[in-house]
């Protein structure tokens, strides 16, 4: 890159230079660490995409913040594990795949492709020599080895369950997987089923994973309130009723053992394994017919609080162990199997769900907790008093007060008679793996007649998935070749497993592949990995708080108990951010409309129909995508990654706006006029000292705003707050030009320093300008490594202060003071009203108020 080129200040050439340095990162192996390079270490790690077409101005939001990122931390020396990956695997692709005629493995290595010379063209580099997708053998061989070891620990296990089953995508879906009583892939609506499926017994490490939560000083708050919430954990108690004319026990789990004496009834779940045997034959019909309806609704629906309750009365009753009354026991859909023991007793007087279906039903209301002490009729109550009050109705217990102490004493009670024990539980289910489709992880067990379930041996891993011409949704069910086997313990004929793994699975501990992404002998280098890791940074976005960062956190805790690694979490800090948002066009009558076909006013240009907007997430399926080609064709891919992290917060949603977009390319082109156009001075000046004290009182404003610039900039990508740190180098180029403009002698030495701060300043951000110009101020390496300037602390207090005056909230004026002057109150209401710009906008009004931030602002309220 020494070669002579012609710089103007006009002449911003973006596209000559951009493509120039499009491969000089990864050529030169400036993100490209060794594993011994654990001095000054820094593990970065972005959530790997999964390979579906090309990757919006949306997508590139993630990617572009991570590059900064790391970009800066190279600059301060650190050496930087950013590692690639995809999560290649799932019903995505296999779905477009399915219409489009060809095989899966060749629609996601096309879009693997696709990726990669996006990511070239933004500029985004990774180490490379890491890169791994989870639909090869030499990675999903892990898998299965995992499986295989948490079978061995019984941590994987196989049982009839009632799951979540998609028709639409012809595959059962963990509960984290249902969103709004739909699949979160496809939308359509979710029923219940039968049938034997795998899990991961994620609920061994329920207590823990709630404990570690707090050892997360670095995460969101509202991630882990979401995780803490997910795991749903409850003390109470376990309460035995006896089921009248069987002998058997209908156990309850219910955080209010103190209100037993009001239990009226009992409610199953249309589920329970016990329905079918209560059920007197009268009632069998009726039972039988709720049953099938309730198993139509998702849970969603089933716990809606505001639908009007349904259920049906088995015919039989229970004893309520405090009193020994009989009660009846019904079903009803808005109590489900998953939670608790899928029972409930029902005590209407202070549960507003039990009492809403008592009063549907007519059935008894007993109060045994009222505010004064004194008993009430139920029939009288028109809610259920689900707050503190005295005990009544309850026998020995009558004058406690409800609460904690109250349900210790009711806890002892049933322990001592035997009737029931303290227990906790969680809201957290074991995780359902099993998927029922061709493009996952195939399950590396054998079922064997006389054997049972038994392990593929660990030296005939993987279980490669047969390549065969793809059958579409039959799955491996319908591949003889594929699961036709011999037993490995006995040698008699055998069937493998035909389920493929949730392909969480493969994203569950993919940050600890990166360390060692190569080896075929061992799922990673343990060292290297506990060297590495916990990552330092991982981002992503919230939608993956429960899914995929709780399966994450319990299969590091699972592979540290199986001694493979020496930490309890996977990321040290966490950062979620938000997603781009864009204006989207629907019609009457043609559904969604591409924006370049709307003008200005809303309508379509060829109709004239007023269409319907609203501002959405970007997809393809209502049209309102930017492609980065456009916006790189035009402005230049510095332009586009100025724009995405100046655009706001980066962990707020935001809307794209294309004038923004305009905007950021024209502060670029300031940035290249006023570097090119004083590269002379900026070489002659390297290298001199400058003494601040020598400065005139323009200089020394630029002088303090250097610094302040530098602390600043540094601050905020420290936080990750790139919309400000560009705030800062825009006001530092304004101040720069206002100086070169001014200035009559300009000081050659203060516009090298602040030129060379600039550059450097702006290359994580805008690398590929940053890289041109920094050849053009006379360096031959790289400005990955000149050093982050750092901060003289006398610069960052300034001499003078400009302290904007603003009359009725709006900004009128602007006050120049003494930095000692700027913090007096005082001062600052007599200079602001001393202003003859400001005393001409007043005049004949009357001052009601003078409001003095000292050192921020001051602001007249006029009449």
């Amino acid at each position: 890159m020494n070669e002579k080129l012609n710089w103007t200040p006009e002449n911003y050439d973006f596209k000559k230079f951009e493509e120039r340095w499009h491969d000089f990162w990864h050529e030169n192996d400036f993100f490209k660490v060794e594993n011994q390079d654990t001095d000054k270490k820094f593990y970065y790690l972005n959530m790997f995409p999964y390979p579906s077409g090309e990757m919006h101005v949306g997508h590139g939001r993630n990617w572009l913040i991570g590059d900064a990122y790391c970009r800066y931390l190279i600059m301060h020396g650190y050496n930087v594990l950013n590692p690639m990956g995809y999560d290649a695997f799932g019903l995505p692709a296999e779905n477009a795949a399915i219409d489009r005629g060809i095989h899966p493995k060749e629609w996601t290595f096309k879009n693997i492709e696709t990726f990669r010379q996006q990511f070239r063209q933004w500029g985004v580099v990774f180490d490379w020599s890491r890169e791994l997708a989870t639909c090869t053998p030499e990675y999903y061989k892990w898998n299965q080895w995992l499986f295989i070891q948490f079978f061995n620990k019984e941590l994987a296990y196989r049982k009839a369950a009632v799951v979540n089953w998609c028709y639409d995508c012809d595959t059962v879906l963990a509960n984290e997987q249902v969103v709004d009583g739909a699949c979160e892939r496809c939308g359509s609506d979710v029923e219940k089923r039968d049938l034997t499926q795998w899990f991961f017994k994620i609920t061994e490490y329920a207590q823990e994973l709630l404990d570690d939560l707090d050892k997360l000083e670095f995460w969101p708050d509202r991630v882990k309130l979401m995780q803490r919430n997910w795991i749903g954990r409850s003390e109470g108690a376990l309460l035995k009723f006896e089921v009248s004319e069987l002998n058997e026990e209908l156990e309850v789990f219910t955080t209010r053992p103190d209100t037993i004496f009001g239990a009226t009834f009992m409610v199953l779940a249309p589920e329970h394994e016990l329905v079918e045997r209560i059920t007197t034959l009268a009632q069998k019909s009726a039972v039988e017919e709720y049953k099938q309806a309730a198993a139509a609704k998702s849970d969603i629906d089933r716990q809606n609080v505001t639908r009007e309750k349904t259920g049906i009365f088995t015919g039989g009753f229970a004893i309520n162990p405090a009193n020994g009354k009989k009660i009846p026991i019904w079903i009803a859909d808005y109590v489900l199997m998953g939670y608790g023991t899928g029972a409930i007793m029902a005590v209407p007087a202070h549960d507003q769900r039990d009492f809403e279906f008592a009063k549907q039903f007519q059935l008894e209301i007993t109060p045994v907790i009222t505010e004064d002490g004194q008993p009430m009729q139920g029939s009288a109550m028109q809610e259920a008093l689900e707050g503190s009050g005295m005990m009544v109705n309850s026998e020995q217990f009558d004058g406690l007060r409800a609460g904690k102490n109250t349900i210790k004493k009711f806890i002892d009670w049933f322990e001592s008679n035997e009737k029931g024990e303290s227990q906790i539980n969680f809201r957290l289910r074991d995780w359902l793996i099993s998927r029922q489709r061709y493009w996952g992880t195939p399950i590396p067990m054998i079922h064997c007649e006389e054997c049972g379930i038994v392990p593929v041996p660990e030296e005939e891993l993987p279980v490669v998935l047969p390549d065969v011409e793809f059958l579409g949704k039959k799955g491996l069910a319908e591949i003889p070749e594929f699961y036709e086997c011999t037993c490995p313990k006995c040698g008699a004929s055998a069937r493998r497993d035909t389920d493929t793994m949730d392909t969480f699975v493969d994203s569950s501990w993919y940050f600890l592949r990166y360390i060692s992404p190569k080896s075929d002998t061992e799922i990673f280098d343990s060292n290297a990995v506990n060297n590495w890791l916990p990552v330092d940074q991982y981002v992503g976005g919230i939608e993956h708080a429960i899914l995929h960062l709780l399966y994450a956190r319990f299969i590091t805790k699972a592979v540290r108990d199986l001694g493979l690694i020496n930490f309890d979490e996977p990321f040290k800090q966490l950062f979620t951010q938000g997603m781009i948002t864009h204006m989207a066009y629907k019609s009457k009558s043609s559904g969604w409309v591409n924006p370049h076909d709307v003008d200005k006013n809303g309508n379509h240009k060829e109709t004239g129909e007023k269409l319907h907007s609203e501002i959405a997430k970007m997809s393809k399926s209502k049209k309102n995508v930017v492609s980065p080609d456009e916006i790189i064709e035009e402005f230049g891919t510095d332009t586009e990654r100025l724009y995405t992290l100046f655009m706001g917060p980066p962990e707020r949603e935001i809307e794209w706006n294309s004038e923004g977009v305009r905007g950021a390319y024209r502060f670029l082109r300031r940035i290249w006029s006023v570097v090119i156009l004083h590269r002379e001075m900026v070489i002659t000046g390297r290298g001199k000292k400058l003494d601040p004290a020598s400065l005139d009182k323009d200089a020394k404003a630029v002088w303090n705003k250097l610094h302040q610039t530098i602390d600043s900039v540094s601050h905020d990508f420290k936080r990750f707050h790139f919309n400000t740190a560009v705030s800062a180098l825009m006001e530092f180029t304004n101040s720069v030009n206002d100086y070169i403009a001014k200035a009559s002698v300009k000081n050659e030495v203060l516009l090298s320093q602040s030129m060379e701060v600039l550059v450097k300043l702006i290359s994580p951000i805008c690398p590929f300008i940053g890289e041109e110009l920094w050849r053009a101020i006379g360096f031959e390496n790289s400005v990955l490594q000149g050093e982050w300037p750092i901060a003289d602390p006398a610069g960052l207090v300034a001499d003078e202060v400009e302290i904007p005056v603003q009359i009725n909230g709006k900004l009128r004026e602007a006050l120049f003071l003494a930095a000692d002057d700027s913090k007096d109150r005082k001062i600052l209401e007599e200079q602001a009203l001393a202003l003859d710009g400001v005393k001409k906008r007043i005049e004949g009004k009357n001052v009601v108020r003078v409001i003095a931030v000292p050192g921020r602002l001051v602001n007249l309220v006029v009449k």
